[in-house]
């Protein structure tokens, strides 16, 4: 078990009172850990960490390792806005039994990089645990530079990198500079293929919540049997989906929608985040119910 191979941020699902449903989340868990996936995340950005408490989220941890820790491979997502409050969250997720750490800049405080450098070592004294970076300066207003990492990955624990910019020009950096020392994970949905022909072997994916089986065949198909013609097809078939995923601005909200297209409703998003519309709704419907066909 390790980063490699497509791992699904889990959503976190919520009854109509706006508490978490547990029972409902150590189902999803087991559900997915049965269908071909490498791994499952705990305390994404898919999963709502924001909107959850420390309480919410240690609760989320046990409940999902619980479910599905003998099943698959786990990571704690366990990014806050102080270095304090991640390593809580990261002794936590410790004492849960989960595997490893999806750790990204914290997000809004804008630390330097000297800063989140010392934040990131501070983490791996403390904790020593596999850790896949998590590079998404849009949302955190930070990013994770050259000097950084390579100062990390001259320690062990710092194994994967979880690349969101969005930035090919970035992918191809990545991969030309770290390729030996670092697995490369695509973060961005939308350009899994270019990952792909780029030498990355680890997908995290939102959409995997509710079509594992589709994203599991993409990467099978470039990443184990080089076969890019056929990754083009699929990727073809897939991309409307990811596309509006990455790009209107929605991406919660839909991954929920499509977990109740395929048989597993979650409940609404917690606020200020809402629902869809019914235009959304079903344009979203036709372009995942072919897959979800597919998938079956």
């Amino acid at each position: 078990m390790s980063f490699e191979g497509v791992h699904a941020p889990l959503v976190t699902p919520f009854k109509a009172d706006g508490e978490i449903d547990h029972e409902l989340l150590a189902q999803h868990a087991i559900d997915l850990a049965g269908r071909g996936l490498s791994g499952l995340g705990i305390g994404g950005t898919t999963g709502e960490y924001y909107a959850l408490s420390f309480e919410e989220r240690v609760h989320t941890f046990h409940t999902v390792a619980q479910a599905a820790g003998d099943r698959t491979f786990l990571t704690a997502g366990i990014n806050a806005t102080t270095t304090r409050e991640v390593l809580r969250l990261g002794h936590a997720a410790k004492s849960a039994g989960l595997a490893a750490l999806l750790v990204a800049a914290p997000y809004y405080a804008q630390p330097t990089q000297d800063e989140l450098l010392k934040h990131l070592l501070e983490i791996d004294d403390h904790l020593d645990m596999p850790i896949m970076l998590y590079n998404f300066p849009a949302r955190t207003g930070t990013e994770i530079g050259d000097r950084i990492l390579e100062a990390l990955l001259e320690r062990p624990n710092f194994v994967a990198m979880k690349e969101s910019t969005g930035d090919i020009a970035h992918l191809h950096h990545l991969a030309t500079h770290f390729k030996t020392k670092l697995v490369l994970s695509c973060g961005m949905d939308d350009q899994a293929l270019e990952f792909f022909a780029w030498g990355a072997r680890s997908w995290v994916a939102g959409a995997a919540n509710f079509l594992p089986e589709v994203h599991v065949e993409l990467l099978d198909t470039c990443v184990r049997k080089g076969d890019f013609v056929a990754g083009r097809e699929l990727m073809t078939q897939l991309l409307p989906v990811l596309e509006l995923l990455e790009r209107s601005g929605k991406f919660i909200q839909y991954v929920r929608y499509g977990c109740e297209l395929a048989g597993r409703a979650v409940g609404n998003a917690r606020a200020p985040l809402g629902a869809l519309t019914d235009d959304e709704r079903r344009g979203f419907a036709q372009l995942v119910q072919p897959l979800l066909r597919k998938g079956r």
